[in-house]
């Protein structure tokens, strides 16, 4: 059984570290926990793992966002993996910061790359992981915040966070998409608690 998962962002040294690209964190830090390296390759980076007797290959778009799914299409097909197999791991505005949430399917909530992803697709019914960057910006500077990067403080709780949604794609891997919900949703760093 072979997985893609595709964390969304935006490449480059000027967007590394912003809430948009916590796709691109997620990715790496799983990527490292299995001593995996990411190769440059067409439309993306891909690193590959296998977990058990599961292959997982991770995908970081060099699209841009808004093109998003034109990797994500390009991969499933040239890995000829199946649509109910791609995680897309994501930013997420309407959800508290650092709180994970996967679900099957949905709309794009407003975020162009699912909005990509759900054109070249044809719908939008694959997996995704949500991962809650917060609203705490003025009116009009949605674009500003997401392309702000988060203050050291805060920074330690989302490290935390990347962790654990590193965990919860290994979940979704090995034991499917309803038990790693269950495990997973609105969990978030410890930091956060404080």
């Amino acid at each position: 059984m072979k997985y893609l998962v595709a964390g969304l962002g935006n490449i480059g040294p000027k967007y590394s570290k912003t809430r948009h690209n916590v796709g691109f964190m997620v990715l790496d830090e799983l990527a490292k926990s299995k001593n995996s390296e990411f190769e440059e390759n067409k439309l993306g980076s891909i690193a590959k793992f296998r977990i058990k007797n599961k292959q997982v290959v991770l995908l970081k778009p060099n699209t841009f966002m808004n093109l998003s799914g034109k990797a994500v299409r390009y991969w499933l097909q040239a890995e000829k993996i199946q649509q109910q197999n791609l995680l897309v791991i994501t930013d997420d505005i309407a959800i508290d910061e650092g709180l994970i949430r996967m679900k099957g399917k949905g709309s794009d909530g407003g975020h162009n790359g699912l909005k990509s992803i759900n054109e070249l697709l044809g719908n939008n019914n694959y997996p995704r992981l949500r991962f809650g960057v917060g609203s705490n910006y003025p009116k009009g500077k949605q674009v500003d915040f997401v392309l702000g990067e988060w203050d050291t403080e805060t920074f330690i709780g989302i490290s935390q966070s990347i962790d654990i949604a590193a965990k919860a794609i290994e979940s979704f891997v090995l034991e499917g998409l309803p038990n790693a919900m269950n495990k997973f949703n609105n969990k978030r760093g410890a930091a956060f608690d404080i």
